[in-house]
């Protein structure tokens, strides 16, 4: 086999099997491509976008790459002429529409000439296998044509020569869009026939000098943009605007170019040299708007017009893309016949660049045909090979890019660089595409070409103003050292999911942020008596006057209830939280006026929960409208910073412990209150009317109702986006104090709020004059919070990375100094949460370093949908990975987990988040539903090795039953009398009958 190729990979994994299910084989011919959209469009969801934990095939080839203008610099060192690049950065100007270069374009950039060994370095600790880089034409041949500068051929010498010492392939480009000047001044460069003949002469030269050190040659980078923005839009050197027919006149000689010297290497210098060549092309990737047939062959014709115009011809026929020709007419120069076999072929294998350089950026807008640009590698991949007779496929570049301020931490580019490189392993192991290398572009930050020194897309960090320009690894460089020493991703223990089971009376949940709450009283309950005019308007016609008894209320008149009862039956949950409305319950925050009927609902709602064997989880405050839910003498005058809020909460929580106390024994105080909106003052406040509540139960009611009460916390993970940066770890540090610490520590800690709050605030008020102030507890108040729970209650979502660098504004937090970032190879929801379900097990094992080994309950996880049952799939698989995790921190990580819920009940009052649709007054199980209702009825994820757990029966608690309960001896005694009396009687019976007989 050739170098770099395929080697036979393992037997397939499950997911695999599934996955080539849909997999046709790769036939490729023109058009073949076309499938590619709806092939992807039926793959298995979520499937098919989770992460794919696997390995590339052995001796796959890894590396960086970088280009001469770029980096090299030097650019009046050594001989060297000046390039159409040199010229244009020069300029005093730039042509409309194209942004300027730079200060000092890439006059020294990253002055690698200076500092080959400096490179080489750098590739040693990256591990790499090869190396792509270009010669400048100009530093060999100063003005395009003889005579030789020695100086360059040294330079390159000396470069191909370290390499060889440190065993790094070298692959090597002729042309990467640096034109010598003088053949743009004698010749008008790639507008002139003359310049293919002159290319070659070049190329031969490169390979005499340098070929018995080189195995790969690329003729040309991209010559897309060379062509089109070069001579047609005149955005790049040498900043022709020749318009349409200019740029296809260029590419048909750069094509010719190309063929000519493929042939020159196949013919003279293959059999001594044994190398292979071909040309870098650069694609884009599209997606239809709508998948429909017009759309499909609109996507298929943006890659003719861009990748197709060259990979075509050589390819396939040696003629331009069928769609092209009968779109552009005259416009597109011919072939002839000789000329189409000589192109066709004069490639070894397809060499693809892919990323920032033409995505979004170089490609023209008209090019898109009213499609939409994507970032899809994998499914290029799988269209190239469709379309081109499944090529071996070498990817010569590819990334994307951070800011020009970023330095070090640069975790943007690492999402991206693995989000590129797991679909490049997806198409090889889930699609069959043939790629035999990767290459990260670049080594080191230099001159990003149209955008200057705006964007950094180097594995290393060059400071441009320093003297030395050392190369300093940024974090990138350790994922991508990490990732070639492992050949990609391979599997890792925690990343399996686990077999086992949840202890006994481990509580199964479901959240209902507030019930649906309908008060109409039933028919039975109205005392008016109605006849029924059948012969005329068909309806009830109440008779005046006249009344039945009125008999008492029920909680069975609440038709709303037995249908929700019913529905959390059928999930067969042992839980059921939900929280009450203070605002509607005390509407002025006092009990000067007192909902009764609602308090009747709520107290019904509770003992038919205990009927159903269903205990209740009561909160009694959880802000969820534009008032907070609060009554509205607070809503309107201060909310939670108004102190007289404290003692109004702790008469609304006697209140109830009071009125629903009977009937409820697990009570949160505040269900997730909002730390993101909350100011300090308001957040002090809730904490002490908290833990006043907490002791307010502790003190007049646990004894009699033995119940349990605690705060519930929202608690998503934050995990720093470059893990082995200390910077990074600082943040996220910084976040989790600030999201949970904040309120949790003084209740769960030691009374008092995190240092790291009261440091960085001090910090930032000396130092920005800010005026954010933490308020201060007392002694005694610290005592009062400190220990005022019973469990740790939270609610867990999702996971964010943070990092220090700022790189987005828009996701930028200016007053923490914390960049949120994303990792795009995560599953999101269609609201663009992320699915990290190991996110909850680090959540719960923080919580066990942080505050010992408290009884835990994860009281809300769950994600949204968009009424589309493909995306209830994503929940089935969100609920069933995140109890695994949660089954991880309890059984690996001895995490005292008491309990799990999922959020939510239904759509109709959490649209989008319910386990069972409600549509036309109608309430439908969704397959997320059934799923959950399995795992409860299994306890957890039991295998064949769980050894089998034997819980007690569970008794409800109801009330009613209470007294049965606690009166056995009492209950047997007057079983016995009940029963002697009966005998008594029996036999009394028995015998009076037998004395008459006996008289008679």
């Amino acid at each position: 086999a050739p170098p770099g190729a395929m080697s036979p990979a393992a037997p397939p994994p499950p997911l695999l099997l599934l996955l080539l299910l849909l997999w046709r084989p790769l036939l490729g011919a023109p058009e073949q491509g076309a499938g590619t959209w709806s092939r992807f469009a039926r793959l298995p969801y979520p499937q098919d976008q989770l992460f794919l934990h696997d390995t590339f095939p052995d001796g796959f080839l890894w590396g960086a790459g970088s280009a001469a203008y770029q980096t090299e610099g030097g650019w009046r060192q050594g001989g060297k002429g000046a390039s159409v690049w040199d010229t244009f950065a020069h300029r005093p100007a730039t042509p409309p529409g194209s942004a300027p270069p730079g200060p000092a374009g890439g006059d020294v950039a990253s002055d690698s000439y200076n500092n080959v060994f400096r490179d080489a370095e750098g590739l040693r600790r990256l591990g790499v296998s090869h190396y792509r880089f270009s010669l400048a034409w100009a530093r060999l041949l100063p003005n395009g044509t003889a005579p030789i500068n020695p100086a360059g051929l040294e330079h390159y010498r000396r470069l191909l020569g370290r390499l060889r010492e440190l065993g790094v392939e070298p692959v090597v480009t002729l042309y990467h869009w640096d034109l010598p000047q003088g053949l743009q001044d004698a010749f008008g460069g790639w507008a002139s026939p003359v310049l293919p003949h002159l290319f070659r002469d070049y190329a031969e030269l490169c390979f005499r000098h340098f070929g018995g050190l080189v195995r790969y040659w690329l003729t040309m980078d991209n010559p897309y943009v060379v062509a089109w923005h070069g001579y047609g839009t005149g955005r790049l050197p040498p900043g022709v605007q020749g318009g349409p027919r200019l740029g296809y006149r260029a590419a048909h000689h750069l094509l010719q170019a190309h063929a000519k010297v493929w042939h020159l290497y196949n013919d003279h210098f293959r059999p001594t040299q044994k190398g292979k060549v071909s040309i870098a092309l650069s694609s884009h990737w599209i997606k239809p708007q709508r998948l429909t047939e017009k759309n499909i062959k609109e996507c298929q014709k943006s890659l003719d017009f861009v990748l197709g115009w060259f990979a075509k011809p050589i390819f396939i026929d040696g003629d331009y893309p069928e769609s092209m020709r009968s779109n552009l007419s005259s416009l597109l120069p011919e072939f002839s016949e000789v000329e189409k076999k000589y192109i066709r072929g004069t490639a070894d294998f397809f060499a693809l660049s892919f990323g920032a350089t033409l995505s979004f950026q170089l490609l023209d807008s008209h090019m898109k045909f009213q499609q939409l640009e994507s970032i899809s590698l994998r499914q290029l991949l799988y269209w190239i090979s469709s379309e081109y007779n499944n090529p071996q496929i070498f990817i010569v570049e590819n990334s994307w890019f951070v800011s020009g301020s970023t330095k070090r931490d640069d975790a943007k580019y690492i999402y991206y660089l693995k989000k590129f490189i797991m679909e490049t392993l997806k198409a090889i192991r889930y699609d069959g595409v043939n790629v035999f290398g990767y290459t990260v572009w670049s080594l080191l930050d230099g001159f990003e070409w149209h955008r200057g020194y705006s964007i950094r897309r180097g594995l290393f960090y060059v400071d441009f103003q320093s003297h030395d320009k050392k190369l300093m690894p940024k974090s990138s460089v350790l994922f991508y050292q990490k990732l070639i020493e492992k050949n990609g991703f391979p599997p890792l223990p925690e990343n399996q999911p686990i077999e086992g089971v949840f202890p006994c009376g481990f509580a199964w949940g479901i959240v209902d942020n507030y019930i649906q709450v309908d008060t109409t009283p039933a028919q039975f309950l109205d005392s008016n008596v109605y006849v029924w005019d059948v012969h005329q308007t068909k309806k009830l016609i109440k008779v005046d006057g006249v009344f039945t008894s009125r008999r008492k209320r029920h909680c069975v008149d609440f038709a709303a209830i037995r249908l929700q009862i019913s529905l959390l039956q059928e999930m067969h949950i042992t839980h059921f939280h939900f929280s009450l409305k203070w605002s509607l319950i005390l509407p002025l925050g006092n009990l000067s006026l007192v909902n009764h009927t609602l308090v009747h609902y709520y107290q019904c709602f509770a003992s038919e929960l205990l009927r159903a064997n269903i205990t209740p989880v009561v909160a009694l405050w959880q802000p969820m409208s534009e008032n907070q839910e609060l009554p509205v003498s607070f809503a309107k005058y201060g909310a939670w910073e108004n102190p007289e809020i404290v003692q109004a909460f702790v008469e609304y929580a006697k209140f109830c412990f009071m009125n629903f106390g009977g009937h409820v024994k697990f009570w949160i105080t505040m269900n997730e209150p909002p730390v993101k909106n909350l100011t300090y003052t308001a957040g002090h406040n809730l904490l002490k009317a908290h833990a006043k509540a907490w002791h307010l139960y502790d003190k007049e009611f646990r004894r009699s109702q033995k119940g349990k009460i605690s705060i519930a916390l929202q608690a998503d993970w934050v995990e720093p986006a470059c893990p082995l940066s200390r910077n990074d770890q600082e943040v996220a540090d910084r976040i989790l104090e600030f999201d949970i610490g904040w309120l949790a520590e003084p209740i769960f800690g030691n009374g008092d709020y995190p240092q790291v709050m009261r440091a960085w605030l001090h910090r930032r008020n000396s130092v920005d004059l800010y005026n954010f102030h933490l308020p201060y507890f007392s002694e005694d108040e610290k005592k009062l919070i400190q220990g005022s729970f019973d469990f740790f209650a939270l609610s867990h979502y999702t996971t964010t990375l943070v990092g220090w660098e700022k790189e987005d504004a828009l996701k930028y937090d200016h007053y923490l100094e914390v960049q949120m970032i994303n990792d795009i190879t995560w599953l999101h929801s269609p609201s663009r949460a992320a699915v990290v379900p190991w996110g909850l097990r680090k959540l719960l094992k923080w919580v066990k370093s942080k505050y010992g080994d408290v009884p835990v309950y994860v009281m809300a996880n769950g994600i949204d949908d968009d009424h589309n049952m493909v995306h209830d799939k994503l929940r089935v698989y969100y609920i069933e990975n995140y109890i695994n995790e949660a089954l991880k921190a309890y059984t690996l990580d001895n995490v005292n987990l008491q309990g799990y819920f999922v959020y939510s009940f239904n759509d109709k009052t959490a649209p989008k988040y319910g386990l069972y649709s409600y549509v036309a007054n109608q309430y439908e199980p969704k397959p997320s539903m059934k799923h959950y209702r399995e795992i409860i009825d299994s306890n957890g994820f039991p295998g064949p090795e769980t050894p089998e757990l034997l819980c007690p029966e569970e008794i409800a608690s109801c009330p009613e039953c209470h007294f049965f309960r606690t009166r056995k001896s009492l209950l047997a005694f007057i079983s016995f009398i009940f029963v002697a009396f009966i005998v008594t009687i029996f036999f009394i019976t028995y015998y009076s009958k037998k004395v008459e007989r006996r008289y008679k």
